[in-house]
């Protein structure tokens, strides 16, 4: 079992055309992603790696019944992809771009309450479930089947906690990288509650960072509502106050957007934390 992302998820790329959106879906192909079909205004009746193209997103629904789409539109015309893709009856968004204004990001969020659509991102890797699915940018090679959830922020290190917990024998069932703007369609609770209805996720790892208060937020809500054993790490421990560090939310603000606070708050909650993602896999062990 997984969540969000199976193989019966029918995938277009936004973008296909584009460099990033042509490689990026090679690699999902091969991965085994059931990818259906790939859209860019101007280009429809191309074909790429196999797949057509179409100019928009409702032709391509239409078409192939599509239910999931992973945007690598350039950031100036990002949004207006995300909007596409809602009105077209898109079940699920894996926005890769990274840049899309606050203020349009908060927009969109507005929009989504209205519909039943999930946004995850902007500015994320993706979402791999091992040996089903992998949409986005997560190298599949890393990852293996397992019971323990991964969720992140942060891609690269995420990237390094899934390949130790490979290295050690310890299995996957979905690895979510929720994006590391400041306004995102999918949170920390959003996966964690999904994580806790999995019947096969087993343990969850939390990867973190400055900025923001989602950790926070995710410590309340395992205190309160988890059953299931949580493990973390954050980033950004020496992170001065007003600087920007990396990703656009990566930024201390205020006392509870500090690493300090979300440990603190995490291992209130019984989250054991680690000093580095390389020490993770030996925190599941015992």
């Amino acid at each position: 079992m997984s969540i969000l992302v199976n193989r019966e998820n029918y995938v277009i790329v936004q973008g296909i055309t584009g460099r990033e959106g042509s490689q990026h879906t090679a690699e999902m192909i091969q991965y085994g992603t059931n990818i259906v079909a790939g859209v860019t205004p101007g280009k429809g009746g191309d074909w790429v790696h196999g797949k057509p193209v179409f100019d928009s997103v409702v032709a391509a629904v239409d078409a192939t019944g599509a239910n999931t789409s992973v945007i690598f539109v350039a950031a100036p015309t990002a949004a207006d992809a995300i909007y596409e893709a809602i009105d077209a009856g898109i079940g699920l968004i894996i926005c890769v771009t990274q840049g899309i204004p606050v203020m349009e990001m908060m927009r969109i969020r507005e929009y989504l309450k209205q519909t039943r659509t999930r946004l995850v991102g902007p500015n994320c890797p993706g979402i791999l479930t091992p040996a089903d699915a992998n949409i986005g940018i997560i190298p599949g090679y890393i990852a293996k089947s397992g019971n323990i959830g991964v969720v992140s922020r942060s891609g690269t290190l995420m990237y390094e906690t899934v390949s130790a917990l490979t290295r050690a024998g310890l299995g996957q069932s979905t690895i979510v990288g929720v994006g590391g703007d400041a306004i995102i369609g999918t949170n920390f609770v959003d996966v964690l509650s999904m994580f806790e209805e999995d019947a096969e996720t087993e343990r969850i790892v939390l990867i973190g960072e400055i900025g923001g208060h989602g950790e926070i937020d995710a410590a309340a809500y395992i205190k309160a509502r988890m059953t299931k054993p949580v493990y973390g790490y954050i980033a950004g421990k020496t992170a001065p106050f007003g600087v920007l560090m990396g990703h656009a939310g990566a930024m201390v603000q205020d006392e509870k957007s500090a690493a300090a606070a979300k440990i603190s708050a995490l291992k209130a909650a019984g989250v054991r934390i680690a000093d580095n993602p390389q020490e993770i896999p030996d925190l599941l062990r015992y």
